[in-house]
């Protein structure tokens, strides 16, 4: 264990939907709801005016919408998000060399390797006092929760204590104190099976957990989780803080609010993952021959599996195909029984040229595989007409704005931007000619100042 509070977790608070609010002024202080946007879709983000009637991630749109019908459903905009992201990471990076990246809107900072006159609680208070309001200018207003301790587990717990927009230090020697009151499920991979089974033992808090001895543990939940929640129940964790290294590949990833452990779905959502790579090779004009797969579990350990292709490949039924294979690969060794806090797929050995029908699929209209063998989920199905909710557009004279929704040969605008006030409403054909998707110019990226 460190003897300083020198482990910063930065989460930026319902991301992807806060990133919508600032852009659609419409929608400030109102549900809004990120994912797919039908009856098979998942929801990958809600706001906090969601989340009050139950919305969380990796619910079911289906379930979403009899919950929280008024909110606004849109279809995620991921270069909007990863562009968001790629300036809070700078802002991290420009605070210390050693930065972990856990997903787009999370990541561990290393303040020991900061250039800090010292350690102790007021100076890494002021850090993360400082950090949280250049995200804030750089982002538009964007809110980050920040957690400062002396282990990464301690560090996430204690960024999630004062959400959103909150800063909670622990200092060195109180953990154990902060930790036993709660309840076990703080912990990670404590899902509702491993939480029923220990109440079913009469263990209910963290310190009901820390008085069990390590055999009763494993002989509780096995060996490598009882280990996990043994060291963990005495806010034991020595890992480090590991630097992200570029990779030249297109990934997509997913961090989720409860650990996942039913294997349907975490398919569903590699597939969900995998389409969403293809079109991003295709976009690039890319394909690639080694698929991989990315599992963080819930004490934060991360899995990766690949598979190498004969020829390279853009195709979401191959790509998906081959991730939902390295998955059945984790699973059957029995490495997800604590839990899934992220999933995420890539493809690497990177081309600019395919072999088409490289395993003579048949492929449907979208290049993913036929129904018969993995539902392609609704989220990565773009609807007829090309527009989704949420889209950012611009008219040949109204000019910017985004999809408030279409249907029936009908689109239907919302024109307003971060910059604008809530604008007026206006339909039109969904081909009429005036009317286009609007794409981020590459000249004008985003800067964080300092």
């Amino acid at each position: 264990m460190r003897p300083h509070a020198s482990v910063m977790h930065l989460d930026l608070d319902a991301f992807f939907a806060s990133v919508e609010q600032r852009d659609k002024p419409s929608l400030r202080g109102k549900p809004v709801v990120v994912g797919g946007v039908g009856g098979r879709g998942v929801v990958s983000t809600a706001s906090y005016e969601a989340r009050k009637y139950g919305v969380r991630s990796a619910m079911s749109t289906r379930e979403a919408r009899s919950r929280c019908p008024h909110a606004a459903f849109l279809y995620p905009r991921f270069q909007a998000y990863r562009a968001v992201s790629d300036v809070v990471m700078g802002i991290l990076r420009s605070v210390s060399p050693l930065v972990e990246p856990l997903s787009l809107d999370e990541a561990f900072v290393d303040l020991a390797e900061a250039q800090l006159p010292d350690l102790r609680v007021g100076t890494v208070t002021g850090v993360a006092e400082e950090v949280r309001a250049r995200v804030a200018e750089a982002t538009g207003g964007l809110t980050a929760s920040v957690g400062i301790g002396t282990s990464k587990f301690i560090a996430k717990i204690a960024s999630d204590l004062d959400k959103p927009d909150g800063l909670v230090v622990v200092a060195p020697g109180t953990e154990q104190d902060l930790l036993r009151p709660m309840n076990v499920t703080v912990i990670p991979g404590v899902g509702p099976a491993t939480a029923e089974r220990l109440r079913r033992a009469g263990i209910t808090t963290v310190a009901d957990l820390e008085a069990v001895s390590l055999e009763e543990l494993v002989r509780l939940v096995g060996k490598a989780h009882g280990a996990g929640l043994f060291a963990l129940a005495r806010a034991q964790d020595d890992r480090g803080v590991v630097a992200a290294r570029e990779a030249k590949s297109v990934s997509v990833e997913g961090t989720y609010d409860t650990d996942l452990t039913d294997r349907s779905l975490m398919e569903y959502l590699l597939t969900r993952q995998a389409a969403e790579v293809a079109a991003r090779l295709k976009k690039s004009g890319l394909s690639g021959r080694t698929v991989t797969i990315k599992v963080r579990l819930y004490d934060f350990t991360t899995l990766n599996r690949s598979a190498t292709l004969p020829a390279p490949t853009d195709h979401a039924g191959t790509i998906g195909r081959l991730a939902r294979s390295l998955l059945t690969d984790v699973i059957d060794k029995g490495d997800t029984s604590g839990g899934v806090r992220l999933l995420g797929v890539g493809v690497s050995g990177l081309a600019d040229w395919i072999q088409e029908d490289l395993f003579g699929d048949t492929l449907d209209e979208a290049g993913d595989e036929p129904e018969r063998d993995a539902p392609v989920p609704e989220l990565e199905r773009r609807s007829r007409s090309g527009w989704q909710p949420g889209m950012d557009v611009v008219h040949a004279e109204l000019g910017r704005g985004w999809v408030w929704g279409s249907g029936r040969g009908v689109v239907t605008v919302r024109f307003e931007t971060a910059e604008t006030p809530a604008g007026p409403v206006r339909s039109y054909a969904a081909d009429d000619p005036d009317l286009e998707p609007w794409q981020p110019p590459v000249s004008e990226p985003l800067e964080s100042p300092g």
